[in-house]
C-alpha cells in the first residue's frame, strides 16, 4: 500500500544526522573487520609422519579433505612424471579402475582432485560428513597402491602433451615462462608448464618408479575441516591412513640470488600486444616485514583501487587488467607485475609502471591509501576462511610454510600496525624499479627503440 504522505525534502549534507543515509555521492565508512575467533584446530602426527589437522565446524554436514604432500624435485624429468603421476593417481587401484574409483567418490557425494606443483603434490577432496571413513579409505587405496595402468598413463600422458603445447604458444604463458626463468635462472621453480616433449617420453614404469620414492606420509600434512570430531577423525585417519609408509621428501633447493641485467625481448614477429612482466625477490609470509610489504603491493597494483589500475587503465587507457602479485613457496618468494598492453603503447606503460614503482618507493601514500588497501587485506583473509572448504584450504598452506592457525589472529593485527613510513621503506626495499628484472613478450622490431630508450635490451 502506497503512503499518501509527502516526501520531506533531503537535508544537506552537513546537516544530516547521526542514523540517518548520506547525501548522494557521498561514500560511507566503510566499518572495520571485527576479528574472528580462531578455529580450534587439533594437530596430531602420526607414528608414520603423517601430520593431520582436524577442525571441527558444523554448519553444513560436509567434510574438506586436503592433503599436502612435499613434491620439490630437481630437472625437467621430475617435472614431467610429476605432471602425469597427479593425473593418473585415480585411474586405478588394486580394487577398483579409474570408472569404479570415481563411481565409489560420487556415491559418497563427494569428490577428489590432484594437483601438483614445484612444491608439493595435493588431493583436494570433499563428501558428506557421515561418509569420511570411506572417502579416506579410498584415498589410502591409491596412496598406498596406485596401479597406473598402462592405457590410462598412455593417454593422459597425450592429453598433457597437447595442453602443454597448447598452453606454451600463448603469450601470456610465454610471459610467465619467461619471467620465472630470469628470476629464478636453472632453479626448479624457473619452469611453470612442463616441457610437452619430455612429458611424451614418460613411461608407466617412471610414474610408478615415482609414486614409491616421493608419494609418502613423511612430511605430508593432511587437513580435515567439517562436521566431525576431531576423535573420530584422527581415528579414521589413523586407520585407513596409519599403514602408509615412505622416506622423507627432500627439501627443495635454495634459490640463486637474483641477478639483474638487461630488459628481456622474447620475439613474437607481428605481435598486436606486448606482455610486459617485472619481477623480483619478496619477503616470506613469516618475516617481519611481510605485513608492509603486503599492503605496498596492494597500494602499487594489488587490487582494482590501486595506484597502477588508476594509472595506465582508467586515465591512460593503455591496458584492461594491470596488477602485482607477491607468490610465495617454499623455499623463497616474488614479487610480480604484469600488463598486457598495445604494441604502440609499450614504451610509455613500461614508463608508468616504472614511475608508479619509483614513486611509492621514495614518498609515502596517504593515509587515506593505506586505511583503504589495510581493509581489504584484512577482508580477504577473512573471507578466504570464511567457509569450510576455504579453511581447510588456508590451513593447508599455511601448515606448508610452517605457519599456525595464528596467523588468521595475528596478521591482521600486524596489519592494522603499518604506518605510512613502514610502506614506503618496504617499496623501497623491495619495489624499486632497479631491483627488479623487466621481461617483454612482442614484436620485437616495433618496440626495441622505444623499450630501448628506457634501458639496455637483450633478446631471449
Amino acid at each position: 500500500m502506497s503512503s499518501t504522505n509527502p516526501t520531506p525534502a533531503r537535508p544537506p549534507a552537513a546537516a544530516t544526522t547521526a542514523g540517518a543515509a548520506p547525501a548522494v555521492g557521498v561514500l560511507p565508512a566503510v566499518r572495520p573487520t571485527e576479528p574472528a575467533e580462531l578455529p580450534a584446530v587439533t594437530d596430531r602426527t602420526l607414528d608414520n609422519g603423517l601430520r593431520v589437522l582436524v577442525v571441527e565446524r558444523s554448519s553444513v554436514p560436509l567434510v574438506e579433505v586436503r592433503l599436502r604432500i612435499p613434491f620439490a624435485g630437481l630437472g625437467a624429468d621430475h617435472h614431467a612424471r610429476a605432471e602425469v603421476l597427479a593425473e593418473t593417481l585415480f585411474t586405478g587401484s588394486p580394487r577398483l579402475d579409474r570408472v569404479g574409483l570415481a563411481t565409489e567418490v560420487q556415491r559418497l557425494g563427494g569428490a577428489l582432485s590432484t594437483g601438483v606443483d614445484n612444491d608439493r603434490l595435493a588431493v583436494v577432496g570433499s563428501a558428506f560428513a557421515v561418509n569420511l571413513e570411506p572417502l579416506l579409505e579410498i584415498m589410502a587405496d591409491v596412496l598406498l597402491g596406485a596401479t597406473y595402468p598402462d592405457d590410462e598413463v598412455a593417454g593422459e600422458r597425450e592429453r598433457i602433451v597437447e595442453d602443454t603445447a597448447v598452453a606454451r604458444s600463448q603469450p601470456t604463458v610465454i610471459a610467465r615462462e619467461a619471467l620465472l626463468a630470469r628470476l629464478f635462472g636453472d632453479h626448479p621453480y624457473a619452469t611453470g608448464i612442463a616441457d610437452p616433449d619430455i612429458v611424451g617420453a614418460v613411461q608407466p614404469g617412471h610414474v610408478r618408479a615415482l609414486h614409491a620414492e616421493r608419494v609418502s606420509p613423511a612430511g605430508a600434512i593432511l587437513t580435515l575441516v567439517g562436521d566431525i570430531t576431531p576423535e573420530r577423525a584422527l581415528a579414521a585417519v589413523s586407520a585407513a591412513l596409519g599403514g602408509w609408509s615412505g622416506q622423507a621428501a627432500r627439501p627443495a633447493p635454495p634459490l640463486p640470488p637474483l641477478g639483474l641485467g638487461p630488459i628481456i625481448i622474447v620475439d613474437r614477429p607481428g605481435a598486436v600486444q606486448t606482455n610486459i612482466r617485472l619481477g623480483g625477490a619478496a619477503l616470506a609470509r613469516s618475516a617481519p616485514g611481510a605485513p608492509a610489504q603486503r599492503l605496498a603491493s596492494t597500494i602499487f597494483g594489488g587490487y582494482f583501487s590501486s595506484r597502477l589500475v588508476d594509472n595506465i587503465r582508467e586515465d591512460k587507457g593503455y591496458t584492461y587488467s594491470p596488477r602485482s602479485s607477491i607468490d610465495h613457496y617454499q623455499v623463497g618468494s616474488r614479487f610480480t607485475v604484469a600488463a598486457d598492453v598495445a604494441t604502440e603503447v609499450t614504451g610509455p606503460a613500461l614508463v608508468e609502471i616504472r614511475y608508479e614503482l619509483g614513486r611509492l618507493a621514495v614518498l609515502a601514500p596517504s593515509q587515506a591509501e593505506l586505511d583503504a588497501a589495510r581493509q581489504y587485506a584484512v577482508g580477504t583473509l577473512a573471507l578466504g576462511s570464511a567457509t569450510a572448504a576455504g579453511l581447510a584450504s588456508t590451513l593447508s598452506a599455511l601448515a606448508g610454510a610452517g605457519l599456525g592457525v595464528e596467523y588468521l589472529r595475528d596478521h591482521p593485527r600486524a596489519l592494522a600496525e603499518v604506518t605510512v613510513d613502514d610502506v614506503q621503506a618496504a617499496a623501497a626495499e623491495l619495489l624499486a624499479p632497479t631491483g627488479l628484472v623487466t621481461v617483454l613478450v612482442g614484436d620485437r622490431a616495433k618496440i626495441l627503440r622505444a623499450v630501448g630508450s628506457l634501458g639496455p635490451v637483450a633478446e631471449s
